[in-house]
């Protein structure tokens, strides 16, 4: 099978640099049109570099946080190509310092740009994707979000959002063939620079991610997928519920659970679910169990 992107319309955000210009790079290679977003000029160098490379590229030098400047984007596309078929949101920014020295001005400037930008971009190429029942959107989120990294709450708390956000519209756009999933990234970039050693830099290429990317974004994808990837390696990650216990009303206390909290955390038999209310479900039939119903 060879995943192609002839006739298909992208728009990558933080795309003038690293991930983003390779995610652009290699759509276009591949036969896609490519509108690149960037805070920065260089979004507008990796456009004409696909355009020298024989791709067609546009950039915009737009700050996501603006969501009137998004909108005009996402018009612009639309009136020039006639659809938008897939949203890669990769802009980003670091703030970094313990949260004791954190300035709420720092905390927001971040969840902004990672959550509030991806938000403004998702919800103008909405409207389209329903209409012309085809999309396919990728959010960054970050081991940081899923695991924590020392002083990145503001960063972590924003990529831990994406999982949220991906699984809302994963739901809401299912009946439009919208598939909404998750890369969680590692590469050296501007971003993390300073952060990787630089025998791990060397290993983590921007371009050895690409590929899981653009596979996430292929007409054939899954969806609602966190997919790990870097240094040409790729993960599923999960999210899971264990199996759990239930308590009986007269047994309800601290105590017992602290008792059990082994078998509370044991992840044998442990479960996915589909949505959020599917824990109700599995915590009401686990009592009506116990009481033999």
């Amino acid at each position: 099978m060879t995943i192609t992107f002839a006739n298909r319309i992208a728009i990558v955000t933080g795309a003038g640099r690293g991930l983003g210009r390779s995610y652009a790079r290699a759509l276009s290679a591949r036969g896609a049109r490519v509108a690149l977003v960037d805070l920065s000029d260089e979004a507008g160098d990796a456009a004409r570099e696909i355009g020298e490379a024989g791709g067609i590229a546009r950039a915009y030098r737009v700050d996501v946080t603006d969501f009137a400047a998004v909108e005009s984007v996402v018009a612009n596309v639309l009136a020039d190509w006639g659809r938008v078929d897939i949203v890669i949101n990769n802009a980003g920014n670091l703030r970094d310092r313990t949260f004791a020295k954190m300035t709420l001005d720092d905390f927001r400037a971040v969840v902004e740009v990672h959550l509030m930008g991806s938000v403004h971009v998702c919800k103008a190429v909405w409207p389209a994707m329903c209409a012309q029942r085809y999309g396919r959107i990728v959010l960054t989120t970050s081991s940081s979000g899923m695991y924590g990294i020392f002083g990145q709450s503001n960063y972590g708390a924003a990529k831990a959002a994406m999982l949220g956000l991906m699984n809302a519209l994963h739901l809401e756009g299912e009946r439009h063939d919208i598939r909404v999933n998750a890369v969680m990234p590692s590469a050296a970039t501007r971003m993390t620079e300073g952060l990787l050693g630089a025998d791990t830099a060397r290993l983590l290429s921007p371009d050895a991610v690409a590929p899981g990317v653009l596979f996430l974004v292929s007409e054939g994808a899954p969806s609602r997928v966190i997919l790990s990837a870097g240094g040409g390696s790729f993960a599923r990650v999960y999210v899971v519920e264990t199996r759990g216990i239930s308590l009986a009303e007269a047994e309800l206390s601290p105590e017992a659970v602290a008792a059990r909290f082994g078998e509370i955390s044991d992840v044998v038999d442990a479960v996915t679910l589909s949505q959020g209310f599917d824990q109700a479900d599995k915590l009401a039939t686990a009592a009506m169990r116990r009481r033999g119903g």
